[in-house]
């Protein structure tokens, strides 16, 4: 390794270095200043900060550094014990794993057979967690800023040359590392090299990940004698989420789009040596999208990204905006797989090892960081993960977190406990006021459900996530899921009976007018006006007893499309069979409406057939026009009936029931039999002026098609308009079939 690497200390640019960390690193630096000084043991109090939240996080890592130095100087050693009798505070709380470990590896500096067994029972807890740091070959040091590192790391500056790589820009810093746009010596690349302190596994980790939404790690190097670490990976050109945050913090939220982000790429990619970008097509793609939906964009790259490493076995455990890192297209990559070591040093302080990024923390994973708290890092899942980018996206959307941390409170075990508080409790209204008016509801559900104080209520799997962000970029879908809340759509949502009830009498309406102008005068003239009172008694009967049958067979069969939908408005919960039994139902209401609607035409046909046979002697051709005419009033009833019910139940309560539920395979094949049944029903709409006139005029004398042409003429100009009408209804259909189903099979949304 070349020493020289440089003499200007670095400027305080880049990401945020705690307080915390400064605190600590300078008592970590003097105490061993000290040590290297004196021939005696220097004393441990006089290097303790005033600060009372940090004197006991800096007390453990002082103990850490007495504990190395007299080990190897094989001066008066010490015990736990001894320190403890010395500084009551240490036991406030339970030791950190991490300085049993400490004085373990002290130990066996003298003693390489060292019994364990005192320790496993004073400390069965924290050997638990330590036990396979135990069992390595060599000690790693557990030190928070170990002195040679943090050394050596303040040296390396832009101009620096660290083995195969000249250091050519700063691009970043924080508590632990520096990352450098770099050029490699032996491949005459540009790539960004992070130098860290060399703890944790992030190489290893990275290298096993290959997805277009990760930064690619080509390889790592350790530089031993300095306690650091050196991993190189692909150059992302267009800066952090960091920095479009300031962006938009700079400008404002209200009526920003996807431009912001871009303006905020370009102006990264500039200040990194790149050339103006070109235009793409997912430039262009950025440009045309709102503020929200381009926030809905990258979450739903970054969610499959999390979903990828989590079928991996790898969660990230520390997304932020400055650990997304974007290209010249603003597409986004996670970076920094850095924060799984921290399982094994728990340490006392949480900011002290996870720095700024606390603040995106879920409530468990603010619980495994807190000393005192039983949860631990294993207890974590993916949704912590998922909780954390939500937060993000959520500070993307508003420009503000969704939390109100006490932020002059420190980073004091207290403070963090406030902040587990605050995230176990529901997203105040207040937050939710603050998202932009063009933000679609879906989104903020969607970000709502991510952060959900108990991880049973959220998105079980990044791809869940991602199939929900994807349906925020889709205007009809979502559209159709979470109608605008000032729509007659929202209005209605989840009542489907006026609607349903109104729109299936539309057709039945229709029929029977055309059947009353056709039939009256043409019976009239053949049958005595005792025949016709009887004939119209005996219409009235049909549809007094017809009608409240013919409801009540549907209100059974259909029971399910009202009953749960009315269920879920004042909050009911159903399993998810029920769900999927209620959204095929729904599906199938238009159908079943016109079956029990034709069932009763053809009744009541059979019956006033009966009725006239009894009644007058009626040649063939007018019995047949009569059943014609009949037959074209049942089309209409059946026809204009299907398409209004099919398209308020698939347009305002089919959706809301695949919300409550997520779909099955099952229901994007009935979506597509829906679609080719109301091509049948579009043909039957179409073919009612034709039936109508041959129906009506072909079995007639002139006389009779006399009385009858006004009636079929109507019948042929209502019908050609209402064909026009169906057929514009029979196109939405379509429309919000193919969106749903999007909606039921994701994968068919993501190849569009």
């Amino acid at each position: 390794m070349n020493t020289q690497l440089g003499a200007v200390p670095p400027e305080n640019g880049g990401d945020r270095v705690t307080a915390t960390r400064a605190v600590l690193a300078q008592a970590v630096a003097a105490f061993t200043g000290a040590w290297d000084a004196a021939s005696e043991p220097p004393e441990l109090a006089a290097h303790l900060p005033a600060e009372g939240a940090l004197r006991r996080s800096a007390l453990i890592e002082l103990i850490k550094v007495d504990l190395q130095h007299r080990s190897i100087r094989k001066q008066a050693s010490k015990r736990l014990d001894d320190y403890r009798a010395e500084f009551p505070e240490l036991d406030s709380a339970p030791l950190p794993p991490d300085l049993i470990y400490e004085e373990i590896s002290a130990r066996r500096q003298l003693d390489q057979d060292l019994d364990l067994t005192e320790y496993e029972q004073r400390y069965s807890l924290q050997m638990a967690r330590i036990a396979e740091r135990l069992d390595a070959d060599h000690f790693r040091t557990t030190l928070l800023t170990d002195p040679a590192a943090t050394a050596t790391l303040d040296t390396i500056n832009p101009g620096a040359t660290v083995d195969d790589f000249d250091m050519l820009i700063l691009l970043g810093q924080g508590a632990f590392g520096r990352v450098f746009l770099a050029r490699q010596r032996s491949m005459q690349r540009l790539v960004a090299v992070k130098i860290s302190h060399d703890r944790g596994s992030e190489g290893q980790t990275l290298a096993q990940l290959d997805h277009e939404h990760i930064v690619r790690v080509f390889d790592q190097r350790h530089i031993t004698d300095q306690h650091l670490k050196l991993m190189y990976m692909q150059y992302v050109p267009g800066g952090t989420l960091l920095g479009v945050l300031r962006l938009l913090r700079r400008t404002g939220v209200e009526g920003k789009t996807g431009r912001l982000l871009l303006d905020a790429v370009d102006e990264a990619a500039a200040s990194g040596g790149v050339l103006e970008p070109q235009p793409s097509g997912t430039r262009a793609e950025l440009a045309r999208l709102t503020w929200p939906e381009t926030v809905a964009w990258l979450g739903s790259r970054l969610a499959s990204a999390l979903d990828y490493a989590n079928r991996a076995g790898v969660l990230h455990r520390d997304i932020k905006p400055a650990n997304v890192l974007l290209t010249v297209d603003g597409q986004p990559k996670l970076a920094d797989f850095n924060i799984s070591f921290s399982r094994h040093i728990p340490g006392a302080s949480p900011a002290a090892y996870f720095g700024g990024s606390l603040a995106y923390m879920s409530p468990e994973q603010l619980e495994a960081c807190h000393p005192t708290m039983t949860t631990t890092a294993a207890d974590l899942d993916t949704r912590s993960d998922l909780y954390a980018l939500a937060v993000v996206l959520w500070e993307l959307l508003t420009g503000r977190l969704p939390f109100d941390d006490e932020r002059s409170a420190g980073e004091s075990d207290t403070s963090v406990e406030r902040m587990i508080e605050l995230r176990r409790q529901p997203i105040p209204a207040s937050f939710a006021e603050e998202i932009p008016q063009d933000c679609p509801s879906v989104l903020q559900h969607t970000l709502l459900t991510c952060l959900s104080p108990d991880p049973a209520d959220r998105f079980a799997t990044g791809a869940e996530l991602a199939n929900q962000l994807d349906l925020t970029l889709d205007r009809t879908a979502r559209d159709l899921v979470d109608p605008p809340s000032r729509s007659i759509r929202a209005k209605l949502k989840m009542r489907p009976m006026p609607v349903v009830t109104l729109s299936s009498a539309l057709g039945q309406l229709l029929g029977g007018l055309y059947l009353w102008a056709h039939n009256t005068r043409l019976l009239d003239d053949v049958l005595t006006s005792d025949a016709s009172t009887r004939l119209q008694h005996l219409a009235t009967l049909i549809g007094a007893i017809g009608y409240p049958i013919g409801i009540l067979a549907l209100l059974y069969w259909c029971r399910l499309v009202f009953l749960v939908p009315d269920g879920l408005r004042r909050g009911k919960q159903f399993d998810d069979q029920t769900l999927a039994h209620a959204r095929a139902d729904t599906l199938a209401c238009g159908d079943r409406i016109a079956v029990v609607a034709f069932t009763g035409w053809a009744l009541s046909l059979v019956i006033f057939l009966a009725q006239l046979h009894y009644t007058a002697d009626l040649s063939a051709g007018f019995t047949i026009n009569l059943i014609a005419s009949h037959l074209v009033a049942a089309a209409v009833a059946v026809v204009y009936s299907y398409f209004p019910v099919t398209f308020f139940v698939l347009r305002w309560y089919y959706p809301g029931l695949l919300g409550s539920a997520p779909g099955t395979p099952d229901e994007a094949v009935r979506l597509r039999q829906l679609a080719r049944r109301s091509r049948i029903y579009l043909g039957i709409a179409a073919s009612v002026p034709l039936i109508g006139v041959v129906g009506g005029l072909v079995y007639l004398d002139a006389a009779e098609q006399q009385t009858v042409i006004t009636p079929i003429v109507i019948l042929c100009v209502v019908s050609l308009f209402a064909f026009v009408g169906a057929l514009r209804v029979f196109y939405a259909l379509e429309s919000d079939l193919h969106a749903l189903d999007r909606i039921v099979n994701p994968r068919s949304r993501r190849s569009r």
